[in-house]
Parts: C-alpha cells; structure tokens; sequence
C-alpha cells in the first residue's frame, strides 16, 4: 500500500486529514504503550541490541542489521540475529538455511541477512534468542525489535531515513510513526541516521529532540564488485518500503532508467508478472534490476535473469560504533 502524501507533510503544516484521523492515531498509540508496559522483559544471558524504527515501512533496518554482524564478527564476537520472518509462514523457533529455505517460508530478510550471520526466524522472539543462545551465539542482534517487548535489551538502535524522517509527526493513521516520537526515544540509546550530511543536519533542526540523543550518521552506498552500472540500460523493479529510494540510487549510479514498477513492500513476486516484464525490458533492450531483498523472494527460473544492485551502509563514524559495541561485552566481565 501506497502511503498518503499527507503522511509526509512538515509537522507544523500538517493539514486536515491529520486532524480528522487523529482519534485513531491515539487508539493506537495507546495499544503500543500498554503492549510495552505489561510486557516481562526477559534476560537471555547475552548481550541483546535491538534494531528498530519509530516509522512504518522501510528505513534502512536490514542494512543496519548486517553492518552491526559484520562488525560483531570482525570483533570476534559470534552474533545470531533474531527476527519474526516477515511476510513467511514459519512460526519457530527456527534457524535460516540460506542453501535450500524460501522467502515464502522463512521471510526475505531473514533469507538475505542469513548470507551474513546466522539467522532465526521465530514470532516470539524469546524462544528464537535461547536457541541462538543455545547453539553458542554470545550477542544478539533483534530486528525490528524497537516496539517487542519480550526481551531485555541492553542496547537499542532506532534507524530514520533522514529524506523523510519522521514525516508529520504523527502516528497512524494520522502519520507514518508507529508510536510518538518522544516515547520511542525514551527507549533509544543511539540513532543511526541513514542520508546525506545536510539531510541530518535537516532532521535534527526539525526535532529537537533529538539533541539528547547520540547520534551516528551512515549512507547506503552500492557495493564495490568491479562492475560499472554506467550506462546500463535498466527496467528496475522493486516491492520494499521506498521503491523510490531504490530507483533514485541506481540512477544515481549511472544506471538508464528505462522504465520502473513498484510493488508494495514484501509483495509476492510471481513468474507470470516476472516473465511479462522482461518481455518488456527486452523489447527496449534493457536489463531487469532489482534490490538484494526482492532478489530473495525470486522463483529460482528468474534467478540468473535478473540483475541485482547490492548497498551496504556505511558509517560516518565506524570506531563511535564499534565502541558502543564493545561497551557491552566490558559490562559482563
């Protein structure tokens, strides 16, 4: 689903529909803070980070998620990552194959960070983390963990795409945010924000509260593979929370964009449609191109017909990060 415009307002011009939605917006704010506060939150015996955002949709969570392993593992530390598996049918506990699991069975996220660390697909996320724990995993990374309850967190990171941030202000259905921002940010040790230095520099100017926050800047940059984007003609397709997000970087890349299609985010993507567009793309002799989290939820006859344009994030400040790390496992000795 498409969000309305209006969701995107600055928070001071927020208009009308707002305003008439806004009796919602409290309902569900309010279900969100009693679902926190009832909540036990359970120790697991390692450290827990939990990686979230206040938005609805995509902000650059599963990006974050595998630079934190990455830097886990770097460390020497042995991470596993827990997550619900969204969009796939298991329940869980249970641990990612990347070889022979499916998106429709396990999740595209969960299939595209299992190339990077372990992964476990589990609802409830306490039984996932115990048999991470179990298998010999000393940290866990939760994803989408910002509103979970279930577990103790001993560092949480909220992730905000600085191009929108956290749009008019208000919570759904009257605005993009899953609950105030202030509440969230009572809950919040660091903020990644993910865009160009005069973006961030936009978001704080805009929240001031976020002025008591840390917070670490970071960019999605595509993938140094040796292969050159210039030039390429390009018929890009993409079902993740900003499609646009995804079609501005390839261009930016110095890919032609002939055509583009949206899709909503963690949408199915069938044969049929796959195959009709590559007729089409083929007809204006352009390549197929798509971002790694929909290439995971390919049917395995379009594998190799599609191309995909990897990002990784990048921090403005890596060693800022890597000591926020390793501030956790100090504590526990």
């Amino acid at each position: 689903m498409k969000p309305p415009r209006f969701w995107f307002r600055e928070p001071d011009r927020p208009g009308l529909w707002p305003a008439l939605l806004s009796p919602f917006a409290a309902l569900y704010a309010a279900g969100t803070r009693r679902r926190l506060a009832k909540a036990a939150r359970e120790r697991v015996g390692v450290p827990v980070i939990a990686i979230g955002n206040v938005n609805m949709g995509g902000t650059g969570k599963t990006p974050t998620v595998i630079a934190l392993v990455q830097a886990l593992i770097e460390m020497g530390q042995r991470p596993a990552v827990v997550t619900r598996g969204y969009g796939g049918s298991i329940t869980g506990p249970y641990r990612v194959n990347a070889a022979k699991d499916r998106a429709e069975a396990v999740g595209d996220e969960a299939l595209l960070v299992s190339a990077f660390a372990p992964v476990f697909v589990s609802r409830d996320r306490t039984p996932g983390a115990k048999m991470a724990v179990a298998e010999g995993h000393d940290v866990i990374v939760l994803d989408d963990a910002l509103q979970n309850p279930a577990l103790h967190h001993d560092l949480t990171i909220t992730v905000v795409d600085t191009e929108v941030g956290f749009g008019n202000g208000r919570v759904c259905p009257s605005g993009p945010l899953r609950e105030p921002v202030a509440e969230a940010l009572q809950r919040t040790d660091i903020v990644v924000a993910i865009g160009k230095s005069e973006e961030q520099g936009h978001l704080r100017g805009t929240w001031p509260i976020l002025a008591d926050k840390p917070m670490i800047g970071a960019l999605l940059q595509p993938l140094e593979t040796g292969f050159s984007w210039g030039g390429l003609r390009a018929y890009a397709f993409a079902g993740i929370g900003r499609p646009q997000k995804f079609f501005k970087s390839l261009k930016e890349a110095g890919a032609e964009l002939i055509s583009t299609r949206s899709f909503d985010d963690h949408a199915p993507l069938s044969l049929a449609v796959l195959k009709r567009m590559q007729a089409e793309a083929w007809a204006k002799a352009a390549n197929l191109v798509t971002t790694e989290k929909d290439a995971a939820r390919l049917p395995p006859e379009m594998r190799t017909e599609v191309m995909t344009f990897p990002v990784r994030l990048i921090f403005d400040d890596p060693e800022r990060v890597n000591g926020s790390l390793s501030a956790l496992f100090v504590k526990r000795r």
